[in-house]
């Protein structure tokens, strides 16, 4: 079933949550959930990247599935991390930017989230470092782990793992890495000049060290997951756990996190489910971080009628996903004062994105605008930045469209190409009808602007 036939189905989502209980949960159902924070698609070693090491995720990818058409909905920390936990838009769990600080913001009080059905169902709920989304009532995790280095907080979910209670576990594994500041071990040092530098980011040596302290950084983020995939082998949960690797975002750059250009959401995933018989192969089904809640529901036996995803585990088994070909995208916020809703959908071919506030500039996070290398962007007086020029990064149109096939880093925008106006058209009717299927307060835009 094709996504837009799903939505079509699916119809207004209600909230409630219906709890299949009983024998389909099993003790032996366990899931840990790994998100990483602001790590792009190609930045491991199993996604080609020479430059990063990441041995915990590579030998997971050798024994599941390697996603390589896996998307969020919204590149933006606690947005994304709502859509994770919920299988909902983050338009429709009210979730719009970031939570913490003088950002404020909430997701509504009657959400029913990952956590929160699964301890209806019988499961032990832990939650291991970043949380960030709100309220807590809405996304209650049974047990707290702090947040430190993700060796010391694997280590500390030992307990949970080597413990002979039945009660099957949901483990959210959330490292703060590698968000900003770049944290590091001392030995790992990556050398900045033998770096690539990706076609979206300018080469200037301002970037190389950042990349070279950001691969640190993920390499430190992989350390959690090596130590958490020995103990499940230790402790004999091997072959009841399933894994799924995902980050919320894509890399802290501009052109990367917070727009919707294939940097921000087009994402790393990875998945070991013990039941699938198939190991180290890729799947090009095109799931949707909507998916995720819906697919460890289904691998415990529960089910929630508020998502507006579905599962992708019968998907992942093929390594050609027949009906998996498209995603949508809803950001409005990132920090309180950085408004500019935008909504997009992305084909195998084309990705439309319907710029909404395109009379703003487009606005920096705080981290983004102080990198070093927007600055030295800025120092130098550059007016391109990698492929894409300052000033086109800066002011956007009403629509932007891409053949992603001809034009991969999408520069050139076809919405004014009248040979693409039957095209244009029916990708702007696919974003409408996303959006009166899940509730989205934008879409009096198309009538009032």
């Amino acid at each position: 079933m094709k996504r837009r036939t799903f939505l079509q189905t699916a119809g207004t989502l209600v909230a409630g949550t219906t709890i299949q209980a009983g024998a389909a949960i099993a003790p032996a159902r366990n899931v840990i959930l790994y998100i990483t924070d602001d790590h792009g698609m190609n930045d491991a070693g199993c996604y080609g990247n020479p430059h990063v090491k990441t041995p915990g995720l590579d030998a997971l990818a050798r024994e599941g599935v390697r996603f390589t058409h896996a998307f969020c909905t919204t590149p933006s920390c606690s947005p994304s991390r709502s859509v994770i936990l919920t299988g909902m838009h983050n338009h429709a769990n009210g979730q719009y930017g970031l939570a913490h600080a003088k950002h404020h913001f909430n997701s509504f009080a009657d959400v029913k989230s990952l956590p929160v059905v699964l301890g209806e169902a019988g499961y032990r709920t832990l939650c291991a470092g970043k949380v960030h989304v709100l309220p807590e009532a809405a996304y209650h995790f049974q047990e707290y782990i702090p947040g430190a280095a993700p060796v010391d907080m694997a280590e500390k979910c030992r307990p949970l793992l080597e413990s002979k209670d039945p009660t099957p576990f949901f483990l959210y594994f959330c490292p703060t890495e590698p968000h900003r500041p770049f944290r590091r071990e001392g030995s790992d040092v990556i050398d900045a000049t033998k770096i690539t530098v990706p076609p979206h980011l300018p080469d200037i040596p301002e970037c190389r060290q950042e990349l070279a302290e950001y691969y640190a950084s993920i390499q430190r983020a992989d350390s959690g997951l090596v130590l958490l995939m020995n103990m499940l082998r230790e402790t004999g949960h091997w072959e009841d756990t399933l894994i799924v690797f995902a980050t919320d975002n894509g890399m802290p750059w501009p052109g990367a996190k917070t727009t919707l250009y294939e940097p921000g959401v087009h994402l790393p995933c990875v998945v070991r489910d013990p039941r699938n018989p198939r190991q180290g192969y890729t799947s090009n089904a095109m799931v949707s971080w909507i998916d995720i809640m819906p697919s460890i529901l289904e691998y415990c036996g529960a089910t929630a009628n508020t998502c507006h995803g579905r599962s992708f585990l019968d998907a992942a088994r093929a390594e050609t996903a027949a009906e998996w070909d498209e995603v949508y995208h809803s950001h409005t916020f990132h920090e309180v004062t950085m408004y500019y809703p935008m909504r997009a959908v992305r084909t195998r071919r084309h990705k439309l994105i319907w710029n909404i506030a395109h009379g703003l500039p487009f606005p920096f996070a705080s981290d983004l605008w102080q990198s070093k290398t927007w600055q030295g962007v800025r120092a130098r007086g550059l007016t391109a930045y990698g492929k894409r020029t300052v000033e086109a990064y800066e002011r956007r149109p009403e629509f932007e469209l891409y053949d992603l096939e001809a034009d991969p880093h999408e520069i050139q925008n076809l919405a004014e190409n009248p040979q693409l106006a039957t095209l244009l058209a029916d990708l702007k009717h696919r974003i409408r009808a996303m959006q009166e299927k899940t509730n989205d307060p934008w879409l009096l835009k198309w009538d009032r602007e």
